[in-house]
């Protein structure tokens, strides 16, 4: 008896108040560390006003969701006009991981993991989060000023004394409910894709029928990652440019690497390129999108400026293959192929949806002193890529029943029958 309390004691110290503050740190200085890297590989370490390590907190607000707000200030002869919205995912992923790892981590030893105990450890990590979320967000504002460029437009601000700033702030009551959903997510996520954690009874029944499907989306993705950062160094090797590709990769991989999955389903994106404002993308991208009109982006498209670029499709096709066999290799044994199929193709349609959502892309710039200079100058530029959402996911359904269904069939003849498997 005396042994009671003091091991109760141990059990909540493994999980308590330090150890949440550690893992919401952890979180915050590995996304910071990755937008840093990031940012100075891409030459934003010599922003102007020491604006640097404000850059790196916006960077920070926008990869957990948070909206940052553009303003302009031209005086009553001249006016601004700036937007942007866009997600580093290379920033978000390390995140998520991160913070995933430490909330699992003292969960993984236990028999035996009640809904209370549960609940507590992750409203702990929550109550922690809030805070570093409201502090971002203030912490994300900067004011740059706007070089006019030569000619007439520079006379006209010289005589007119217009001096043009642009600048960002956090939309803070956006950005803190958009972080703790972003937060919500990853610890929900983190519980369907950890087998070894215990849970009670309804949220393990709820795992053992969607954790399958939700470990194998996020192997498929990890996977699109790790090809993507392969076939990044190789470019880096073989065409020079380090420090854009790995500003690439620490910043925006999966911005990059996801959509090309879905280009590899069939999916179609749309958009543009105007003006000398870009995107860090590969060559045939950019050429893609930089025309007149608004461009459309596929298989299609893209191959007709480089052939390898049907490769996506065959890459596509083995990984969501592979992504059937480890759901099946995961699932109950019983459970039908028909089943793994539904299953399939619903956690794939789920996941090109969220890639549609967090991998757009819109950005623009406007500036003009009496009318003039949106037209000319290099003053004016817009930048978006967005997918035919719809029929991205509609594709996704296709696939996911019928790699769900040869995933579980292959499964069966690997290990004998489905659930026997184990990754």
């Amino acid at each position: 008896m005396p042994s009671g309390p003091p091991a109760a004691a141990g059990r909540a110290a493994r999980h308590g108040w330090a150890q949440a503050l550690g893992t919401v740190l952890a979180g915050l200085v590995a996304m910071g560390a990755v937008a840093a890297l990031g940012l100075w590989a891409a030459g934003a370490a010599d922003l102007p006003g020491n604006a640097f390590p404000r850059v790196v907190v916006a960077t920070v607000v926008t990869a957990v969701g948070g909206a940052l707000e553009m303003s302009g200030d031209a005086g009553d002869l001249a006016a601004t006009d700036a937007g942007l919205t866009v997600m580093p995912l290379s920033v978000t992923l390390t995140g998520a991981l991160v913070i995933g790892r430490g909330f699992l981590r003292p969960l993984r030893h236990r028999a035996v993991g009640g809904a209370g105990e549960l609940a507590g450890w992750a409203g702990r990590i929550a109550v922690l989060w809030l805070p570093a979320l409201l502090g971002t967000a203030f912490a994300a504002r900067q004011t740059f000023e706007v070089s006019l460029g030569e000619g007439l437009l520079e006379d006209l601000g010289d005589l007119f004394g217009v001096s043009p700033t642009v600048g960002f702030t956090a939309d803070v009551p956006l950005t803190v409910l958009c972080g703790l959903l972003w937060l919500a997510g990853v610890l929900v996520l983190a519980l369907l894709v950890s087998h070894r954690t215990p849970l009670p009874g309804p949220l393990l029944r709820l795992r053992t029928s969607a954790g399958p499907a939700a470990y194998a989306m996020v192997a498929l993705l990890l996977a699109c990652v790790v090809i993507g950062v392969v076939v990044a160094l190789v470019a880096a090797g073989t065409r020079g440019s380090p420090a854009d590709t790995f500003a690439v990769l620490l910043l925006g991989l999966p911005n990059l690497a996801w959509p090309a999955l879905t280009i590899g389903l069939g999916a179609t994106w749309n958009g543009r390129v105007e003006g000398p404002f870009g995107l860090p993308m590969p060559r045939v991208l950019d050429e893609v999108l930089r025309t007149p009109d608004v461009s459309t982006v596929n298989v299609g498209t893209l191959a007709e400026r480089d052939g390898r670029m049907w490769w996506l499709v065959v890459a596509a096709a083995v990984l969501v293959l592979a992504a059937g066999f480890l759901m099946a290799s995961r699932a109950p044994a019983r459970r039908p192929a028909w089943l793994h199929a539904v299953h399939l193709a619903v956690a794939l349609a789920l996941t090109v949806l969220v890639i549609g959502l967090v991998a757009r892309v819109s950005a623009h710039y406007g500036l003009s002193v009496l009318g003039i200079g949106d037209l000319g100058g290099g003053l004016s530029g817009q930048v978006f890529l967005r997918p035919r959402l719809w029929g991205a996911v509609g594709l996704a359904l296709l696939w996911g029943l019928v790699a769900g269904f040869l995933g579980a069939l292959l499964a069966r003849w690997a290990g004998g029958r489905p659930g026997r498997v184990r990754s």
